[in-house]
């Protein structure tokens, strides 16, 4: 637009955008981050088991739901209104990794309605969420083959502009496989159970092994290039997100085994699974630790250089969260009272950054901000 347009107050909404519509045709998947944040904060929060923050976290639940809802409207309508320039997402190195994010919020709402839907409206809400779980699964399957085949075919990369927003859509898969041990118990049919347990182990599988080797290329574009620019430092957390994700799909996988797999005729192998469940869950929270503590240190790093806000900080909330559940998981399987306190510690750290990042968040979409749609920006 000509640099001499005459802008809306900055106290007017959206005040930084040429036009209301415009909110629509910037909209990318990246705002779906959003819900992943907010959707494991209410898991995280009702694990604590306190009554004032079980209500809180409902309320979260709903609130992630509500995001969800209007994220699917505003970025369908782009597709319908902008269709030319919505498509040029899957050319942009960066922002077509963010469809992952759309799976992955999806997975938390499903997890919350396990919780608080459950208490609030009974059994009544399963069939539901099975229904949207297989639905899940298919789009974390689509994410995690197909944006990986455009990056080899269409997109243009390079390991010096690498970042681990890569894992993103990779993720997905691993994220549905935790969200389906969460839901196979609750399951009447043994045999329906039986296939969301062997799934979920399939999905972790597609997704774990390809995360290691994401970021085993990322350690070393880290040595060789040295950090991301400060618009990506949050993506130094990204890192956590399949390792947590990964020990907490094996805890939870490990904890349905035993009675899914006897009631199929596999009781031994179930009890196999329980262990393997447990040792994998212990083995990945460590390769996490060492994680946690480096991106807490490039984090500080980035602190003392300036790091700009964008809806990248995100990315700061749920790999947080996922190991924040896989250690809170460990500390009900083990009894270790070092767990339990760091679990706690962690869910106050993710609620204070969940604080921050969304309070910037909400200025800087009522100031429209934050709607820019790289792929558009480029041409």
């Amino acid at each position: 637009m000509p640099c001499t347009q005459t802008r809306a107050p900055s106290w007017r909404p959206l005040s930084h955008l040429a036009h209301p519509r415009e909110v629509i045709r910037q909209f990318t998947p990246n705002w779906f981050a959003a819900t992943m944040g907010t959707g494991v904060l209410a898991l995280a929060l009702h694990q604590v088991q306190v009554p004032v923050l079980d209500t809180l976290a409902e309320g979260l639940w709903w609130l992630t739901i509500g995001l969800f809802t209007l994220f699917c409207v505003l970025y369908g309508a782009r597709w319908v209104m902008f269709f030319d320039e919505a498509r040029r997402i899957f050319a942009h190195s960066t922002v077509s990794m963010f469809f992952g994010t759309i799976p992955m919020g999806l997975a938390t709402i499903l997890n919350g309605a396990l919780v608080f839907g459950l208490a609030r409206w009974g059994e009544a809400v399963v069939p539901w969420v099975e229904m949207l779980w297989w639905l899940d699964v298919g789009l974390a399957l689509l994410c995690g083959v197909a944006i990986p085949y455009l990056m080899f075919t269409r997109q243009e990369h390079s390991i010096d502009q690498m970042t681990a927003v890569w894992l993103l859509p990779v993720v997905a898969a691993e994220v549905a496989a935790a969200s389906g041990g969460l839901l196979a118990p609750h399951l009447v049919d043994a045999h329906r159970q039986f296939l969301v347990v062997i799934t979920s182990y399939v999905m972790w599988a597609v997704s774990l092994p390809v995360a290691f080797s994401i970021l085993t290329i990322l350690m070393l574009r880290m040595a060789l290039h040295k950090l991301p620019p400060a618009n990506m430092a949050a993506s130094s957390w990204l890192a956590l997100g399949p390792i947590g994700t990964g020990a907490l799909g094996m805890l939870v996988l490990g904890g349905d085994a035993p009675a899914v797999f006897a009631a199929n005729g596999l009781g031994g192998l179930g009890e196999v699974a329980r262990g393997l469940g447990l040792v994998a869950g212990i083995v990945l929270w460590g390769a996490g630790l060492w994680w946690l503590l480096t991106a807490v240190l490039i984090t500080l790093r980035y602190m003392r250089q300036g790091m700009p806000f964008n809806l990248g900080w995100w990315g700061f909330t749920f790999p947080l969260g996922v190991y924040c559940l896989a250690t809170l998981k460990l500390a009900a399987w083990l009894e270790l009272g070092f767990f339990s306190v760091f679990g706690l510690v962690l869910v106050v750290a993710l609620a204070l950054l969940w604080a921050v990042v969304a309070s910037r968040t909400l200025q800087g979409a009522w100031r429209g901000e934050l709607f820019v749609s790289p792929c558009i920006a480029q041409h």
